[in-house]
Formats: C-alpha cells, structure tokens, sequence
C-alpha cells in the first residue's frame, strides 16, 4: 500500500543532512508568498437543478479552468437519469489534499447529498482527481482517483481543461483512447 507522500509547494523542500540520509521537515511559506495546490476535481450531478449545483461549484471553488459540462449515462448500473459532469482545475491555497476533500465534502452536504445506494443517483458529487505532487491510498482520500482512468466522463472533460495532462504517468489522451466509448457528449451551451 502507498502511504501518502505530500510534497506541498507551500513549503521549502526537505533538507537532507550531510551527515545521514534522513531529511529535516518542510518549513512553511510565508504569509502571501501565493503558494498553492494545484488539484483537478470531477463534479457531476443528476437529480434536482444539476446545472445550478455544478454551477454552485464553480463559485465556491473558483477555478483556473472549467469544462463544458457533458452528458453521461450512469455508471454501475443502478437505474436513473443521466449525469452532467463537469472537470476544474484549481489552485487551492494553502489547502492540504484532507482540507481539500473537506471542502468538496461540504459542498455536497450543502446540495443534501444522500449516500445510499453505491452509484445511485446524486444531487451532487464532487470528487477529486487528482492532486499535483500527492499520492495516497488511505482509504479516506485515495488519489490519484483509483477509477479515473475507466471513466469517459472524469477523463474527458479533464483533457478538454489540461490537453497535457498525465494520470499516473500515463497522458489522460492515452487512458481515453484506451476506452470503449461510454456515452459521453459535450453540451453544446455553456
């Protein structure tokens, strides 16, 4: 199992002592030095306003890039509507990958999120992707995203925001071209 390996850009890098091969913690950046997380998050819905929860997403995260939104048929099988999705891309400062799915978290409490049945239908899933320089499988925050790379709604929109986007080590082009088509189209509106 991977444990998690956080690099954060808010902070120096660790030093390594001459005298041995372990390193010293990472200290802080200062206050204002514009440090930040770079994280592709996957937000879809298909129950109420869809348009209006992605769009509540979008303000509250404030992204560097947005995607058009996409239609998807559901995945896993359960029976119900089909899913806007939508892919951003942000900086997120200061924030730690925990912090982060935190704030995800809340979104989806916000829009009444109910968790019942496993890929059933939602009012709002916002799930993160991908974290620049983070790498975990706890199982409360696994990233990269351990399905993202099966699924023609998170790589789509993804590679629409970032054409030179990499998913453990692998262009997201490549993983996409890999798949049998899911379904997915881009809206026309914005």
């Amino acid at each position: 199992m991977r444990s998690p390996r956080w690099r954060s850009p808010c902070t120096s890098p660790p030093r390594r002592s001459r005298s041995s091969s372990t390193t010293s913690p990472s200290s802080p950046a200062a206050p204002g030095s514009g440090c930040s997380v770079r994280a592709v998050l996957s937000t879809g819905s298909n129950m109420g306003d869809a348009r209006g929860f992605l769009g509540g997403v979008v303000k509250r995260m404030l992204p560097v890039r947005a995607s058009s939104l996409y239609i998807s048929e559901p995945w896993g099988g359960v029976e119900q509507p089909p899913f806007l999705n939508q892919a951003l891309l942000i900086d997120a400062p200061l924030l730690t990958p925990h912090s982060l799915l935190a704030a995800c978290q809340e979104l989806e409490r916000e829009a009444n999120r109910v968790r019942d049945v496993r890929w059933g239908p939602r009012t709002l899933d916002v799930d993160i992707v991908d974290i620049e320089g983070y790498t975990s499988n706890d199982p409360v925050l696994t990233v990269p995203h351990p399905r993202a790379h099966l699924r023609e709604f998170v790589l789509r929109p993804w590679l629409e925001i970032d054409p030179d986007a990499v998913l453990d080590g692998v262009p997201v082009r490549t993983w996409l071209e890999r798949l049998e088509p899911q379904g997915v189209r881009r809206l026309e509106e914005r």
